[in-house]
C-alpha cells in the first residue's frame, strides 16, 4: 500500500483524514473506490485522478471531488507522491448543505476537481495550518467550510455576501451572548445551531457575515482574551489559567496563545510585570 490516512478529526457524518501517498512515476495507477462524499485539498504534490465525472490532473491548491459510491484511479505519472487533507461527508450530511446553498440542485458533484481558486486560497490555508498547528477543534468548522465551498462553487452560488436578516441577526447576537457566558465550557456548532433554529452551515455562514469570523475564533478569541487578562492582573498559576479558560491542555494553551498573541504566556506575563 503507498497511502496512508491518518484521522485527524470527526464528527457525525463527517471526519478528515491527512493522507500521504508514496507512489512514485512506474508504479500502477491504483483503483479505489468513495465510501462517501469526499473533498480533498491536495497540499503537495500532483496526481491524475479518474473518475465518473472525468480525468484531471491535481496540484496544490486544487480541490478533488468524489461522489458516494463510485469507483477512481489514482496515478502519478508525472510525479512521486502527494499529500492531502481528505474530508469525508455521509450522504445526509451532503444533503443538509445542499439544500441550504442557493442554486444547489443535486447532491453529486459534476466534476472530477476545483483547480486551484484565489476564493478559496484563504480556507485551505487555514485547514492546512490547523492540521499543522494539531488544531482538531478547529476542523467541525472547516468541514462545514469546505463542503459547502464546493457545492457553492460548482453551483454558481453568488449569494455569500448578501446581507442577513434582522432575525439571522438576531441569532447570531444570541449566540454571541452564549459564548460569553460559557466561553470556559463545551460549546459545539451544532449545538449553537440548534438554540437558533437553523442548520449547522446556515447557522455558520450568518455568523460569519455577522461577526466577522467562524463561532470557533470568536470562542477562541475569547478565551483567550480572557487569560490574557488574568495573566495581566493574577499570580495564578499558568495551568491554572488555561484550565479555567476552557483549554484541556497547556501545551494546546500555550501554541494557540502564541499564535494570536505573538509570545508565550509566560512571556506575556512578564514583560507586562516589567521583567521583560
Amino acid at each position: 500500500m503507498t497511502a496512508t490516512a491518518d484521522t485527524l478529526a470527526s464528527g457525525p457524518g463527517w471526519h478528515v483524514a491527512d493522507v500521504i501517498c508514496t507512489a512514485s512515476a512506474g508504479d500502477r495507477p491504483f483503483e479505489e473506490a468513495h465510501r462517501d462524499f469526499c473533498v480533498a485539498a491536495v497540499t503537495s504534490g500532483s496526481f491524475r485522478y479518474r473518475a465518473q465525472q472525468g480525468t484531471a490532473v491535481l496540484a496544490p491548491g486544487s480541490l478533488l471531488l468524489g461522489n458516494s459510491g463510485t469507483c477512481y484511479e489514482c496515478g502519478h505519472e508525472h510525479g512521486n507522491g502527494d499529500r492531502c487533507l481528505s474530508f469525508h461527508f455521509g450522504s445526509a450530511y451532503m444533503d443538509r448543505i445542499v439544500a441550504d446553498v442557493p442554486g444547489a440542485r443535486t447532491l453529486s458533484f459534476a466534476a472530477p476537481r476545483l483547480p486551484p481558486l484565489q476564493a478559496l486560497a484563504p480556507l485551505l490555508a487555514e485547514a492546512e495550518a490547523a492540521r499543522d498547528m494539531a488544531d482538531t477543534d478547529a476542523f467541525e468548522e472547516l468541514a462545514l467550510r469546505v463542503a459547502g465551498a464546493a457545492v457553492a462553487t460548482l453551483s454558481g452560488d453568488t449569494h455569500a455576501g448578501c446581507n442577513p436578516s434582522r432575525r439571522d441577526q438576531k441569532r447570531v447576537a444570541e449566540a454571541v451572548r452564549r459564548i460569553e457566558l460559557d466561553a470556559d465550557g463545551l460549546i459545539s456548532l451544532p449545538a449553537l445551531a440548534d438554540e437558533t433554529a437553523t442548520s449547522p452551515y446556515h447557522f455558520l455562514r450568518i455568523f460569519r457575515q455577522v461577526a466577522g469570523m467562524t463561532p470557533y475564533q470568536y470562542l477562541l478569541r475569547t478565551r483567550l482574551h480572557r487569560a490574557a487578562v488574568r495573566l495581566r492582573t493574577s499570580n495564578d498559576a499558568i495551568s491554572a489559567i488555561a484550565f479555567e479558560a476552557g483549554f484541556n491542555d497547556l501545551s494546546t494553551f500555550n501554541r494557540r496563545f502564541r499564535r494570536v498573541m505573538g509570545e508565550t504566556p509566560g512571556r506575556y506575563r512578564a514583560r507586562r510585570a516589567g521583567r521583560g
